[in-house]
């Protein structure tokens, strides 16, 4: 099958189809994109459970490690001033993850970006499909409607005028015959006509699922900016109630930033699959839903010199008859107008309505050739698999760094917020404040020794 002008799988669609996949019992699955089958279904399942899994795996690690560190460190001297050693590194790694973080929330804008770039290519190539099909519907339309008024009155009034001559009604029932004629052609023409799925439909339900998935991925995009932010604020301060909430909201993202991965990779894996040989499946799912014929649709979809035009004979019917109706008229016009000055008004008539018939039909055929429509698939699967794969693969970056540097604040910020000065919420209070608790201390015992 012919590849879309301009689109040719990309070294990340051939590696990601390459993956291998399995299904629940691990027996493995072909690589087709099939996602009406259960056992792919169940393929991509898998990969969302594996996120699922580094999840609870995280989750596990980071418990091990803080129970060690609190169960396991040996007591220091009650009385002793300054905090252990090994303090500094801690608060500095837990610092270096939130700076790696931030890093990936970049790269998650960039990806978000580039993903509604993709789908917005692939909303305006379907609204453009959209608009070559109703304009292929309405000059038929128009065009037929044109030809049976013309039909019904010119050719009518023009066969009452030249009653007494035989041979002119004659040749102007058989202008009529070819119109109608022309009329039967042009209807067959409207291949879109009635069909179910329509392009327009389609791009309004691309863009309003994209318009949420856009505003959920920038809402966690910012939750993970404030969070280390805050949290970077908090150890700078060294502010414990701070600190302490960023940690709960760093587990809230820890699990938001594996779900995400999850719902990611699923995608972006099926994708590749689809990208790898779209035409089959595009070509079966439209068939099923549209109910036209294969000819048509390989005309359109492979655009290629293997696939014959199937509108061909009834373009080339039309065009012979509307030259036999402006020859048949351009000898009435010779012969009738002398005789019959009455009839040279619907000669006019019927010449102007010609003329415009032959304008229309010259768009028609332009916009029944394969070029324009196959144009619009191939910016379709370019906006689809290159863009939106390309933003996905992102987004999947982020959520790694994102996971990795979450997992690392939480393993840390435990122990940094630990070591900071138990008086930190009275340090900055003044010694002369009767609130101060040292110097209420201090005031009752002046009072007693009075």
């Amino acid at each position: 099958m012919g590849a879309p002008p301009g689109y040719r799988p990309s070294a990340w669609v051939h590696l990601l189809h390459q993956l291998p996949r399995a299904d629940f019992q691990l027996r493995p699955v072909p690589s087709g994109f099939a996602p009406q089958e259960r056992e792919y279904q169940q393929a991509l399942l898998l990969v969302v459970a594996l996120a699922g899994l580094g999840l609870g795996l995280s989750l596990i690690l980071i418990a091990a490690y803080l129970i060690r560190v609190c169960c396991c460190q040996p007591p220091g001297p009650p009385s002793a001033k300054s905090p252990p050693p090994g303090g500094g590194c801690v608060t500095w790694s837990c610092i270096a993850a939130l700076l790696i973080g931030c890093a990936g929330i970049g790269i998650g804008f960039y990806g978000n970006s580039e993903t509604s770039d993709g789908v917005s290519q692939l909303s305006s190539a379907l609204l453009h499909a959209n608009h070559t099909l109703s304009a292929i519907d309405h000059l038929v339309l128009e065009t037929v409607e044109r030809l049976g008024e013309a039909v019904r009155t010119e050719l009518t009034t023009l066969e009452e005028v030249l009653t007494q001559r035989t041979e002119l009604v004659a040749a102007t029932r058989g202008a009529r015959r070819q119109a109608e004629a022309v009329t039967q052609q042009l209807q067959g023409l409207a291949f879109w006509q009635g069909v179910p799925l329509s392009p327009l439909q389609v791009a309004e339900d691309v863009s309003f699922v994209e318009e949420y998935r856009w505003l959920a991925y920038v809402l966690l995009l910012l939750l993970q900016l404030l969070v280390c932010l805050f949290t970077l604020l908090g150890l700078a301060k060294q502010s414990k109630w701070l600190v302490i909430m960023m940690t709960v909201m760093s587990l809230v993202v820890l699990v938001l930033s594996w779900g995400s991965l999850g719902l990611e990779a699923a995608t972006a894996v099926g994708l590749s699959d689809f990208c790898s040989s779209p035409d089959t499946y595009v070509l079966n799912l439209t068939q099923e839903e549209t109910g036209l014929g294969s000819d048509i649709l390989n005309y359109y979809f492979l655009c290629n010199q293997a696939v014959s035009n199937p509108f061909q004979q009834r373009l080339t019917l039309s065009q012979r008859a509307l030259a036999n109706i402006h020859s048949q008229l351009q000898g009435l016009e010779r012969e009738a107008v002398p005789q019959f000055p009455s009839a040279q008004k619907p000669l006019l008539s019927l010449e102007e309505t010609l003329n415009v018939t032959e304008g229309n039909f010259h768009q028609l055929v332009a916009l029944l050739h394969c070029r324009g429509l196959h144009k619009d698939y191939g910016a379709a699967l370019r906006g689809l698999c290159e863009d939106v794969l390309e933003g996905l693969l992102f987004l999947l970056l982020f959520s790694l760094l994102s996971a990795g540097a979450l997992a690392t604040a939480l393993c840390s910020l435990p122990r940094a917020w630990a070591l900071f000065p138990p008086s930190d919420d009275y340090d900055d209070t003044d010694d002369d404040d009767p609130f101060n608790p040292q110097e209420s201390k201090r005031f009752v015992q002046w009072q007693s020794s009075i």
